[in-house]
């Protein structure tokens, strides 16, 4: 078990690309399919929610520093472990004016049964960034260090409620998953809750309906400055950086838990060369902005930028590593 989860915690795949050396002015120079209409950006979570920070972001700076010539929305489709908005993306097949958020939980719920869409009916453009699991209280909880959290575990996974969103199966459950199991419970014991949204799942923790949250570092940089929560611990292989970089890593205390989640941007099934090959030229000019790393920087996130045809490479070998680990967990069909 210890080897699957290091094979599947292991991929940072980055991967330098000839095309981030080109200057932005080229993007239109290449002759090929271009956008022609607004383009939308479809969210599968709730406004609020990481992903739809993330999506956001690209949008303003789409626009902003004119990667492309169209307008571009955020539109949210949450519900359904990711289906609602897959549904809705495929509905557009080979149409490059269709973009999805999609994370690493998508792999997760089709690998349970829980969805019938699996990457495979869509079309890997970019990943564009890498966050870890971090499990979060509220400040006033009686679970005061990770290992108060991991004794309780032991005793009795079904007495401390976690939350995270936005579907089982995905990096969070992973995560609280492995905590379990490596303390010696049954992971099928565990008192499960899934948002549409993690701002929702704060939200729950804040009003005292949920014991724990598990999410990325991003969505609650301003709880924790304001003092309304606290860090237990990281799911990653090594601490992570800036304002939690006093917070320990659950390896640290002995325990095997390290999950993290790519972000990455998807088109509809059927998209020809011309279609990606323009997708890729604006991702390569995304990366490279200053406010693009800034963002990464300010919400944690480790920039780890792969093109479409290198993205397509990194899901295949993660699908076949996270397929390993739900099996060891006992939550694949």
């Amino acid at each position: 078990m210890n080897k699957a989860f290091r094979a599947l915690a292991g991929m940072r795949w980055i991967v330098i690309s000839a095309a981030l050396c080109a200057p932005l002015a080229t993007l239109g120079a290449a002759a090929g399919w271009k956008p022609d209409r607004n383009i939308e950006i479809i969210v599968p979570s709730s406004p609020g929610a990481g992903t739809d920070v993330t999506a956001r972001s690209i949008q303003r700076l789409l626009r902003e520093k004119k990667l492309i010539d169209v307008s571009a929305s955020v539109v949210n489709k949450p519900g359904g472990a990711n289906v609602i908005g897959l549904t809705y993306l495929i509905q557009h097949a080979g149409d490059g004016h269709y973009l999805m958020m999609i994370t690493s939980g998508l792999l997760a719920t089709h690998i349970m049964g829980l969805s019938h869409l699996s990457y495979t009916d869509i079309t890997p453009l970019a990943v564009l960034g890498t966050e870890s699991v971090v499990f979060v209280v509220r400040a006033d909880s009686p679970l005061k260090s990770a290992k108060d959290l991991a004794d309780r575990f032991k005793a009795d996974p079904a007495s401390v409620s976690i939350a995270f969103a936005p579907a089982l199966g995905n990096h969070n459950h992973i995560a609280a998953a492995q905590v379990v199991k490596s303390v010696g419970a049954n992971v099928k014991n565990m008192k499960v809750v899934v948002f549409n949204g993690s701002a929702e799942a704060l939200t729950a923790l804040l009003g005292g309906h949920i014991d724990v949250v598990l999410t990325s570092a991003s969505v609650l940089l301003e709880h924790l400055k304001a003092g309304r929560i606290r860090i237990l611990a990281v799911s990653a292989e090594q601490r992570l950086r800036g304002v939690l970089a006093v917070i320990p890593t659950w390896k640290e205390l002995g325990i095997a838990s390290v999950s993290t989640t790519w972000r990455g941007l998807f088109g509809p099934g059927g998209m020809n060369e011309e279609q990606i090959r323009y997708w890729d030229q604006v991702f390569a000019a995304l990366v490279q902005l200053p406010e693009w790393k800034q963002y990464l920087d300010a919400n944690l996130i480790e920039s780890t930028y792969l093109n479409a045809k290198d993205s397509r490479k990194m899901i295949d070998a993660q699908n076949a590593a996270l397929t390993v680990v739900l099996t060891e967990l006992g939550l694949a069909k």
